[in-house]
């Protein structure tokens, strides 16, 4: 599947892959109108399986959230779609616009929920708290309020976290990691910009610094440490082709990439399950009792 010749870098790679580039285009190369009819039947089939004919999502005028929405309206159809935009009070203007712009072009209805209000009455009796707990507390926010206006609107909540982020950890566990069904999971970032220009996003979002808006000049890529291309193609050696750590070496990766990378995929792996139960019974809910599909579907 293939990196786009032009995604956003914030910032400079603290480590450059050293892997030949053609080699990673080529091997992270995806074809948009397969991806796009193998993602809408997803959605479709797996919101009817489990009885929901709508979904819901928070629509952050980002790429992930904005080729989840493409999708989501070209497999529901756009009446059956409904977003939702929660800017917290440092959230930059433009995240709206494009949110705006979105919902515009595809006709799906977009509900505007400031979080500021709340998030700010509950650190007011923590003035100390980090930025950390900050953003944490605002991805979770926006969780329940999507989780909410799910039970409302009568629709399923999809996922915006693509493959690297799930891979990295770089989320927030039960906030904007958690979803009913998510259709790009098994997408590196850098995968998506080709598929959002296959599915007509706003070149505004295609041209924007990849942000999670955590705080005024906050970037994945600068908060990271390294850029999406970087990473996305070590971690398709990594994940997809199971090379291991000396392979990887042999490639040419820089030895401390590639221990930060496989460290932080190994650490953040609880983000990635449901919470371990403790067995005790025979089938035991996590691991005996599991099933790929419902059954009698």
């Amino acid at each position: 599947m293939s990196m786009p010749p032009s995604v956003p870098v914030a910032v400079q790679a603290t480590v450059p892959p050293a892997t030949p580039p053609s080699q990673e285009a080529q091997a992270l190369e995806i074809h948009g109108p397969l991806v796009e009819a193998l993602l809408t039947r997803f959605i479709r089939a797996e919101l009817t399986r489990a009885g929901f004919p709508r979904a819901v999502l928070g629509l952050s005028g980002g790429i992930d959230s904005t080729v989840v929405a493409y999708l989501a309206a070209r497999a529901l159809g756009p009446d059956n779609v409904l977003a939702i935009a929660m800017p917290y009070k440092t959230s930059n203007d433009a995240s709206l616009v494009d949110a705006r712009a979105v919902a515009e072009q595809l006709g799906i209805r977009l509900v505007e929920i400031p979080i500021t209000g709340q998030i700010d009455a509950y650190f007011a009796r923590f003035p100390d708290a980090s930025r950390l707990r900050l953003a944490n507390k605002c991805a979770r926010e926006r969780m329940t309020v999507l989780y909410d206006h799910s039970a409302a609107f009568g629709g399923l909540v999809l996922g915006t976290s693509n493959k690297t982020e799930l891979l990295l950890g770089y989320g927030t566990q039960f906030g904007d990691m958690a979803s009913a069904v998510n259709p790009i999971g098994d997408l590196y970032k850098t995968q998506l910009y080709p598929l959002a220009r296959h599915l007509g996003a706003p070149a505004a979002i295609l041209k924007k610094t990849p942000t999670g808006d955590l705080w005024v000049g906050q970037t994945d890529e600068g908060e990271l440490g390294f850029t999406y291309a970087a990473v996305d193609a070590l971690l398709y050696r990594l994940v997809d082709c199971r090379w291991n750590e000396a392979e990887l070496r042999a490639g040419g990766w820089d030895a401390d990439f590639i221990d930060q990378v496989m460290e932080r995929v190994r650490r953040n792996h609880y983000k990635r399950r449901m919470p371990v139960i403790a067995k005790l019974s025979a089938r035991t809910v996590d691991r005996d009792f599991r099933y790929s599909r419902d059954w009698g579907t």
